[in-house]
Order: C-alpha cells, then sequence, then structure tokens
C-alpha cells in the first residue's frame, strides 16, 4: 500500500534547528568510502565543530562490502541507531552513491516520527527524502561530507546555505532567469517544495515512498545519464501522475549528460519541457545537485516561486 501524504498542504512537522552543543551523526548509507575519502570525512566532521557541533561517526561508515559502505546490516545498524538516539539531532550523509533504498524497509522510524532530526542529503538520499515527506517530516536537501572534495571558492554558498537551513535562518534564493524556463499567466506560485534525483524519484515508483505531488512544486535533477534515459525517467513519473496536479516544475543540475551513438535531436531543457504537460511551469537552472554550487533545500517546506524578467526567486514562507 502506497503511503500518500496529505494534498491539503498542510505543514509538516519541523525537526529542531541545531544549536550550539548539539550532537549530529555523520554516517554511510550508500556507496564505498573508500580509504582516500577518509580525510574528507573528518575535514567535514572539523567543519561542523567550529559551528559549535559535537560530531558522531557511524561506526561501520569505512566499511567495505563491494559497492557498499559495509553490509546491509551494518549500514541499517549505523542509520538506525542515529535515528532512536535522542542526543542525536541530525544525521548527515557521508555521501551517496547507491544503497539507501536497500536499507530503507529494514530502518523503523518510530522513535524518529515521536523526536523528530534532520535528514540531511542529496542524490541516493532522495530515497529518505521521499520516504519521511511520506512520515509528514521536513528533510534537507543539501551537501554531503564528501562534498568538501570540490574547491572551496565553488562551494561558499553550498557551505553557507547548509549551515543557515540547519541552525533555522532564513534562506532565499534569486537566480537568474532562463530563457527555457515556460511561464503560465501566474508568476507567482506557491506549494511545498519535494523531490530530488530523478533516477530515484522513478525507482519509488510503487512502494511507500512514492510521493503525491498534488499542489507541490517538484524539484529534479540528474547526473551522468543519457537523454533518453532522462526521458523514460520522466515518462515513467508521468504516467505515475507525478505532473497531473503538480504546481510546477523547479530543473536543478543536470550534470554530466551522456552522449549516444544515435543523437537525441533537442536540448535536455527542450526534452524536459517536452515530457511535462504544456499547463505545467518549468523552471530551469536552479543551483542544486551534483554541481559544487548546491544551495540547500528544505523538502516539504512552502515556498513562493516568484517569476521576473530577469530573475526569479524561491523564498521559504513559514
Amino acid at each position: 500500500m502506497i503511503i500518500s501524504s496529505t494534498t491539503a498542504q498542510e505543514k509538516l512537522k519541523t525537526p529542531p534547528y541545531l544549536k550550539t552543543g548539539d550532537t549530529i551523526a555523520i554516517v554511510a548509507p550508500a556507496g564505498i568510502l573508500k580509504p582516500n575519502r577518509k580525510a574528507v570525512v573528518l575535514q567535514a566532521k572539523k567543519l561542523a565543530e567550529s559551528w559549535g557541533l559535537q560530531v558522531v561517526l557511524g561506526k561501520n561508515m569505512f566499511n567495505q562490502n563491494n559497492h557498499f559502505s559495509g553490509t546491509d546490516d551494518e549500514r541499517c545498524q549505523d542509520f538506525q541507531e542515529a535515528l532512536d538516539n535522542k542526543n542525536i539531532k541530525a544525521i548527515w550523509a557521508a555521501r551517496g552513491g547507491y544503497g539507501s533504498v536497500r536499507i530503507l524497509d529494514k530502518l523503523d522510524f518510530t522513535t524518529f516520527k515521536q523526536y523528530p532530526k534532520w535528514i540531511i542529503g542529496y542524490s541516493d538520499i532522495t530515497a529518505f527524502h521521499n520516504h519521511i515527506h511520506n512520515l509528514d517530516v521536513e528533510s534537507l536537501h543539501a551537501m554531503m561530507a564528501t562534498s568538501l572534495e570540490e574547491k572551496p571558492e565553488e562551494i561558499k554558498q553550498t557551505i553557507a546555505t547548509f549551515k543557515k537551513a540547519i541552525f533555522g535562518d532564513e534562506i532565499a534564493y534569486n537566480i537568474p532567469t532562463s530563457k527555457a524556463n515556460r511561464l503560465l499567466s501566474s508568476k507567482e506560485i506557491e506549494g511545498q517544495i519535494i523531490g530530488g534525483n530523478l533516477a530515484i524519484l522513478t525507482s519509488m515508483l510503487g512502494s511507500e515512498s512514492q510521493l503525491n505531488t498534488e499542489n507541490k512544486i517538484l524539484f529534479i535533477e540528474e547526473i551522468g545519464e543519457y537523454k533518453y534515459s532522462i526521458d523514460r525517467m520522466l515518462q515513467s513519473l508521468k504516467r505515475a501522475r507525478y505532473f497531473t496536479k503538480v504546481n510546477a516544475v523547479i530543473v536543478g543540475d543536470m550534470s554530466l549528460i551522456k552522449k549516444n551513438s544515435t543523437k537525441w535531436g533537442s536540448s535536455i531543457e527542450q526534452l524536459i519541457l517536452d515530457a511535462i504537460p504544456e499547463d505545467i511551469p518549468v523552471i530551469f537552472n536552479f543551483p542544486a545537485g551534483h554541481n559544487a554550487d548546491n544551495r540547500a533545500l528544505i523538502f516539504g517546506r512552502k515556498v513562493q516561486l516568484s517569476v521576473g524578467s530577469n530573475q526569479y526567486s524561491v523564498r521559504f514562507t513559514e
């Protein structure tokens, strides 16, 4: 049975914002952390500590099980302990890759639902974002520990917006308007923002983690796919009625698109516009996803999307 979150735009539970002295856990629920990446995880730990936070590392996070950072049971154990420990106020993913879906149904969210905490990450962590949205709790689409491997000058906004979000400071964005944007009569749109990585969104279809997009704003991003694969995923979401009553679609980074021997014949922007019904506004070039500039988004929070001639703004209204 699919869990269907409310379509009435009722406010979701907001986990307590962090404050000086709080403890967070860094865990690796998905891809392997090879030995050469231990340094960047420790760098992330040091960054959080410089903000006055205490940091614990999942005891299994540097285990290696072929593609994964430990067995399913080991990764699940770290995540479950962080969920159940009331002293841990946020769970920060070290990296994505693939593997979160393999432990999703092994986890018990009973304590989490009583004492919500921030779940933080992007890419493969979309599996958690979707599932947690259906538990009526907000989550944070933002940088992960390994994001610190990027050039420091390129991730200033990535770090700054992540910090603002977890400490409860206001975040709002003004982004240059793309010529590809599809605008309708209304230039102001409201709705809870949800979504994440396109491939993971598609993999949630037919499960308890499938999203209800009615009256919401859907964010999507992707990396390393062929255009035909992106089209296939969008068509899958379309057939699952993701675009039937959605208020708008915001497109983040579409990174490292692969070249196929048979040309697709249109830009990635036109591909997306062709797949999404013509009566749905589509806004491009939001700086979130797999590029270095990966701005924080509070999933499940209502936003106001306002589009002008030179820029559009995304403002969280609750």
